[in-house]
């Protein structure tokens, strides 16, 4: 299949929502029952203090939540968060205070006030059309707005509803009072994440066979396993307690540029194959053997594959040991937790 391609589905009763590029899997969703999706938001009961860091524990409908830079919170005070990220078992769900309502073309951010359109909107037109837009969507309201890139492809009547419906979203929970832990709005699931962030993709697959019939449900057992073929070469992925791990090797390729060649092309493929496993946290790089002259591409090949990326990602720097270090947004849970 040649150009990109949406596949929505179920995996035992799980939503799935894949995508495709020139029949390759670019990214995959899986809804997780066991948790609250990411973007829910809650109010929540302060516990008590964590000294040392300026944090503090909560108390979440569905457990504990550990929020920073908490300064000025009692114990008993409740307070409005949202869920950033996933925790490990045992531990507490990291939230933010810094709440955001976001939709297919806009996003309303309660404590950001102003006006914004997306730098990725170069049309001069389009940015003052929309700014009006914004204007009159957001009159008499404090909060703030960000036009999203994909409202370059819409109509303005549509981005003005999708406004309209955030904004009033917004407003609503910003009323709710109350005492105790509560769901005040759900996240979304891995088909309405589809919807929002992949708008730009116009053959979307809904049919009960169609995660098999693409290929996605093979290309997603791939995953299971720890290799990553790269022509002779290879990488191994590996997930441990404290860290995941990457493996490069050259394979049967002895000539003198075998190194380089397979450190770049591990580099690039690097981000996809951590979105598809679901992986996070601190990840480890042990290149192929390679002189410290060769860092500098390899280092600049893997900034810019990580910032196509839609986890949040940074490269850290390297090691005494040669390794590569990077530090990845706990966004998403390990694959691994769906096949046990």
């Amino acid at each position: 299949m040649i150009g990109s391609q949406v596949v929505l589905g179920h995996i035992a009763e799980k939503k799935v929502a894949a995508l495709q590029i020139d029949g390759k899997l670019h990214d995959v969703l899986i809804e997780d029952t066991t948790q609250l999706p990411i973007g829910t938001i809650l109010r929540a009961v302060v516990e008590r203090p964590v000294k040392g860091i300026g944090g503090v524990m909560l108390q979440l409908p569905n457990g504990h939540g550990f929020l920073k830079k908490a300064n000025g919170l009692a114990p008993g005070q409740t307070v409005t968060v949202q869920l950033s990220g996933f925790s490990e078992a045992g531990k507490a769900n990291p939230v933010t205070q810094r709440i955001i309502f976001k939709s297919r073309y806009a996003i309303v951010t309660p404590n950001q006030p102003g006006l914004n359109i997306s730098r990725k909107i170069t049309s001069e037109k389009l940015q003052d059309e929309l700014t009006l837009l914004a204007k009159s969507a957001m009159d008499g309201c404090e909060m703030g707005l960000i036009i999203r890139s994909s409202a370059a492809e819409a109509e303005l009547s549509e981005v003005a509803e999708d406004i309209q419906v955030m904004r009033e979203t917004a407003e609503d929970i910003a009323t709710q009072q109350g005492l105790k832990p509560e769901i005040l709005m759900d996240g979304d699931n891995p088909h309405v994440q589809a919807w929002r962030e992949w708008s730009d993709v116009k053959t979307v697959l809904t049919q009960s066979d169609d995660l098999e019939a693409s290929g996605v449900l093979d290309q997603i057992e791939a995953t299971q396993s720890s290799w990553v073929q790269l022509g002779s070469g290879g990488m191994y992925i590996e997930e441990t307690k404290a860290m995941i791990t990457v493996d490069i090797n050259t394979g049967s390729d002895f000539s003198p540029a075998a190194a380089l060649k397979i450190n770049l092309a591990a580099v690039q493929d690097l981000p996809r194959q951590l979105r598809l496993r679901g992986y996070s946290g601190q990840i480890a790089i042990d290149f192929a053997p390679m002189s410290k002259r060769d860092r500098k591409p390899i280092e600049t090949a893997l900034r810019a594959s990580l910032r196509t990326c839609p986890v949040a990602s940074e490269f850290v720097g390297w090691t005494p040991l040669g390794h590569g270090e990077i530090k990845r947004k706990r966004e998403r849970l390990s694959m691994s937790n769906f096949f046990k």
